[in-house]
């Protein structure tokens, strides 16, 4: 049978209809032309997954597959994680509709903590509003999921970029200058442990400097009747693991990340978390004010969970995956490691055998 793509789009509960005409919630619907008993949905902070690598291998298999897009596609300089996880409700209410009885949220990369958001939102809301923000209705009326997966998956935004971050940044203006007591690419290899503990005391530091920072500036701002700044966050490919391969070893290549060579990634300006505003810095990114940390949200979850993580990712690390599937309260829960990189391109044959080990997993536990 052949697999076909419908698309799927819908107003948002807390966004309207664009003026040009589309709508904010948007989508890809893979399945095998029948009605299905069980469907994923993917859904990232800012990448498109309309077109995920995995939605036509698992709709081949017989599941339905929802690649699905709120209004932050390409867009997370402005995002907020109560609209977000009410717009992932939208997609999972369209699943719901056409008869699907079992959800698997599948949390990919930097998906991985916001489907456990949605998951543990859907049970109560916890969250905490940035700046005086209030959340709309919808967020207390979010329909949970049945099964929770993540796959290749980072801790969460504020880790992620903390994680790989450069604290040998002296001024946050410009892009270039540094510390050189902290320059990861100038150090002897392997990295000696003093120097590992000093670097990663040195970017939480450079976190909350930013938070420090970005909460005075939008209470100064507010004062005079502004509400909001764009700032840009220069420098993030700099992680030790993606320099030294001897730290968290796995099957991943030495000094490489997913823009290359890290020390001239680095000094490039394509990087996660570039551009931001006050808000969404606070939103998305603060160590200290970010709901966007996977643990708080894993450790709500009890639904069966799958933590599935390829050996040679450059971006995520072992140590990662096991930190996912500890903080998860699921007392049904796997992990699972398997060859190949963080987007299952190499080697060949990766993407089927993530696609096998899920498929079996949920035919376990009789979906």
């Amino acid at each position: 049978m052949t697999v076909e793509r419908e698309f799927v789009s819908s107003a948002s509960p807390v966004t309207p209809i664009n003026g040009a005409g589309f709508a904010p919630c948007q989508g890809l619907w893979y399945h095998l032309g029948h009605p299905v008993k069980t469907a994923f949905i993917a859904t990232h902070y800012n990448v498109d997954f309309s077109e995920h690598y995995l939605a036509p291998l698992l709709a081949a298999k017989g599941y339905g597959f929802l690649g699905w897009n709120t209004k932050f596609r390409g867009n997370e300089a402005f995002f907020r994680l109560d609209h977000a996880l009410c717009e992932i409700a939208v997609g999972v209410r369209w699943l719901r509709e056409r008869g699907v009885e079992r959800v698997v949220l599948l949390g990919n990369s930097g998906g991985g903590s916001l489907m456990a958001a949605y998951q543990s939102q859907s049970q109560g809301v916890t969250l905490r509003p940035v700046a005086g923000e209030r959340f709309p209705e919808a967020l207390s009326q979010l329909p949970s999921a049945d099964y929770y997966l993540s796959l290749n998956a980072h801790g969460g935004r504020p880790e992620v970029l903390t994680a790989w971050s450069d604290p040998s940044v002296i001024d946050e203006r410009d892009p270039f200058a540094k510390d050189p007591n902290l320059d990861l690419f100038a150090q002897t290899l392997p990295l000696s442990a003093e120097f590992v503990a000093r670097y990663r005391a040195a970017q939480r530091a450079r976190n909350h400097r930013i938070t420090a920072w970005a909460r005075a500036r939008l209470a100064a701002l507010t004062t005079d009747g502004f509400r909001d700044e764009a700032f840009l966050f220069h420098r993030a490919w700099a992680d030790p693991r993606m320099w030294d391969a001897t730290l968290d070893p796995s099957a991943r290549p030495a000094q490489a990340c997913y823009a290359g060579d890290p020390s001239r990634a680095n000094y490039s300006p394509y990087s996660v978390g570039l551009t931001c505003t006050l808000r969404s810095w606070l939103s998305m990114w603060s160590l200290e004010a970010s709901d966007c940390q996977g643990a708080p949200h894993l450790a709500r979850l009890t639904v069966p969970a799958l933590v599935l993580q390829s050996d040679a990712d450059t971006g995520v690390f072992p140590s990662d995956a096991q930190a996912i599937y500890g903080a998860l309260a699921s007392e049904d829960k796997t992990l699972a490691f398997f060859s190949g990189d963080h987007y299952l391109t190499a080697p060949g044959g990766a993407r089927a055998a993530a696609v096998a080990k899920i498929d079996q997993w949920l035919k376990d536990r009789g979906a």
